[in-house]
């Protein structure tokens, strides 16, 4: 018989196993979560196969700035080492050939320039191994671990002055201004080697041409690089592939002659051939384009276009280590897959697929890959993938992820007006009951090149979390649909793309997901625009969003970054004037714009300059339609510091909050 006292204690070691059984609540995802958040990039594979390097970043919220550290993964996942740990940061981790050094990017002790530093993988700290007085854009080590081949930049000898007063930009060039690197001046990157041995560094290339993307034949006996030596290439972007013997003053040969661009050039194992991707279109500018896998000899002459019919863009190709297929990153309907040709044939395989998204891709032995992979649910790790099977190698995301409660990711096809079959994504809250209709965020992504897929989207995520369901538009001119889907607003802008959005808009609605009177719209750069041509379009959305977009695309011309665009695709404004007004709608019939707006951009955007927003802010402050302008200090195009990030999708659920969400709620 059990005594009173026992019976107790029994009663309270059964309830405190089964609180340690219960799982804690996981709670919704919010913005405080955006410090957390940490990001895998840039991953190599050491020579032996054994490891994996990679830049992890995390924010530094004291100094309310991103951070790089440098760390390793083992092959088999079981093993993970912190190589970096510093406040300055470090980029671009290489291992040395001969397995004896990783290499890496960084400006410590308060240096001005980023520096290359050797780390000894036998032990010890690193040492600062240049000493470079420019900008270096690349570098890449030579096939015996003697050289390295790197990409800088002319010195900016204007702001040399011993006073902190810069000396006036002095512009002459067609292309004169660039987000992020401001105006441009005379000047150029050249290709240089360094010898380890000595310190010494010999240059390879002079004069007033780019010269990038530089690879080190196998043999070590030449570089092949990217470089456009057209009269002006400020007018077209005719990249071509050249090669050039390694010692002082060689002469380098021209291999490729497409007038497209012909870019990313990679050495067969063998040192025959060189893949490379070429544009779809010969023209000059090529936005709306989709690159081609070529193969071409280590002489020169004709390319095998490999990937011409599979009307795709394809990215990051690789050859396997036997030379006998290349693989590649395809983008398709709303997913980015692994493929790799066969060179024997040319046949095309997909290796590994479905509704997620990879981003990386480099060989190892015996056909297996490394690769990064995102889904709807999971930021991108790293992943071993043999045999068509990926085997998760990092778990950076898992604590992230433990205590969070994330919306639920389904695809869509919507049919547009005028009958276009448009594919999208939709984001709802978790634990939605299914015959609830949901106030409604349309955010809308940019490019227009681009697309939204299967991947993990932590802006949608957030705004699913306020309680919306949000939609992603594939809109006509995003890719992964083939070359005419791509290209059909070519000049025609604010047409297709909202017939595709109110589409998508009234598929939700039909469907009972969607509450048609608690609807808005938004998005950044192209997604900001496109907002712009919908609200003036249609006035069934109660709320808007409108990030570095623009209205009056007359006023675009010579103060952002697109002049070639502009004058190939829609002509020069004086010439073609009634083109640019009737492209600028939805500034010039801002009167029709019923919806109250929220503007955004960054100070300091060339891309999307502020006028575009300022334009649109004043034009509704005058009609007297509710509407704010947020302009982020200091901020290219994309919003860089942590707290601007924060506070922008703050912002997007206190304004989308105040219209869409009834005073009861």
């Amino acid at each position: 018989m059990i005594n009173n006292s026992l019976l107790i204690g029994l009663l309270t070691l059964s309830s405190l196993v089964g609180l340690a059984q219960t799982p804690a609540k996981k709670r919704p995802i919010n913005s405080k979560d955006m410090y957390r958040l940490q990001t895998i990039s840039d991953p190599q594979v050491s020579p032996d196969g054994k490891w994996v390097a990679y830049g992890l970043s995390t924010v530094d919220t004291t100094k309310d700035k991103r951070n790089t550290d440098l760390w390793m993964v083992s092959w088999d996942g079981n093993e993970s080492v912190q190589l970096t740990n510093t406040p300055d940061g470090e980029s671009k981790a290489r291992f040395s050939p001969d397995g004896k050094y990783i290499s890496f990017v960084s400006a410590r002790q308060g240096a001005t320039k980023g520096q290359i530093w050797l780390m000894d993988r036998r032990g010890g700290e690193a040492k600062k191994l240049t000493d470079l007085k420019t900008d270096m854009d690349d570098y890449v080590w030579s096939p015996d671990s003697k050289k390295i081949a790197l990409v800088l930049r002319d010195p900016d000898y204007a702001d040399s002055a011993k006073t902190k007063v810069r000396k006036p930009y002095v512009l002459d060039r067609y292309h004169f201004k660039a987000d992020m690197k401001g105006y441009l001046e005379k000047g150029s990157t050249h290709l240089y080697v360094f010898d380890l041995a000595s310190k010494k560094m010999d240059t390879l290339t002079t004069g007033n041409f780019d010269e990038t993307s530089p690879v080190w034949s196998p043999d070590g006996s030449q570089l092949a690089f990217v470089s456009n030596r057209t009269d002006d290439p400020d007018r077209n972007q005719n990249t071509d592939i050249y090669v050039i013997s390694t010692s002082k003053g060689a002469t380098m040969k021209q291999l490729t002659t497409w007038p497209g661009a012909d870019n990313n050039p990679i050495w067969s194992p063998d040192g025959k051939r060189i893949a490379y991707l070429r544009s779809t279109s010969s023209g000059n500018f090529l936005m709306y384009d989709q690159p081609v896998l070529a193969v071409i000899n280590r002489d020169g002459g004709e390319p095998n276009l490999l990937s011409k019919t599979l009307d795709r863009p394809v990215r990051n190709p690789r050859w396997a280590k036997d030379g006998q297929t290349i693989g590649v990153l395809v983008q398709d309907d709303r997913q980015t897959y692994v493929g790799q040709y066969a060179l024997a044939d040319g046949k095309f395989a997909k290796v590994v697929g479905g509704n997620r998204s990879f981003s990386e891709l480099e060989a190892l032995s015996g056909g297996n890959w490394l690769t990064q992979l995102s889904d709807p649910q999971t930021p991108a790790e790293l992943y071993a993938l043999e045999n068509g099977n990926p085997r998760r190698l990092t778990h950076v995301h898992d604590a992230f992820l433990a205590p969070l409660e994330l919306a639920t990711v389904e695809g869509f096809t919507s049919k547009s007006k005028d009958g276009a079959q448009v594919s999208n994504i939709l984001f709802k809250p978790a634990n939605t009951s299914t015959n609830k209709k949901l106030p409604t965020i349309f955010y809308i992504h940019g490019g227009p090149v681009s697309q939204d897929e299967f991947a993990f989207d932590l802006t949608r995520q957030l705004l699913s979390a306020g309680g919306y369901a949000v939609v992603a538009v594939n809109y006509r001119g995003s890719n992964g649909r083939g070359l005419d889907y791509t290209k059909a607003i070519y000049a025609d802008w604010g047409n297709k793309e909202v017939l595709d959005i109110l589409g998508a808009a009234d598929y939700v609605v039909d469907k009972g997901i969607a509450d048609p009177d608690r609807m808005g719209i938004g998005g950044w750069s192209y997604g900001g625009i496109l907002t712009n041509y919908t609200i003036a379009t249609d006035t069934r959305f109660k709320a808007a969003a409108s990030g570095a977009g623009s209205s009056l695309q007359l006023s675009m011309y010579g103060i952002d970054q697109y002049t070639n665009q502009y004058e190939t695709e829609l002509g020069a404004p004086w010439k073609n004037t009634d083109k640019w007004l009737k492209l600028s709608y939805p500034f010039l019939k801002a009167d029709r714009i019923k919806t109250p707006t929220l503007f955004m951009a960054g100070e300091k955007d060339f891309n999307v300059p502020t006028a575009g927003s300022e334009q649109m802010f004043q034009a509704l402050r005058s009609l007297g339609i509710p509407t704010q302008l947020i302009i982020y200090p200091g901020q290219f195009h994309g919003i860089s510091v942590p707290s601007y990030q924060k506070d922008r999708v703050d912002r997007y659920l206190q304004w989308f909050d105040k219209y869409l969400k009834p005073k009861t709620l």
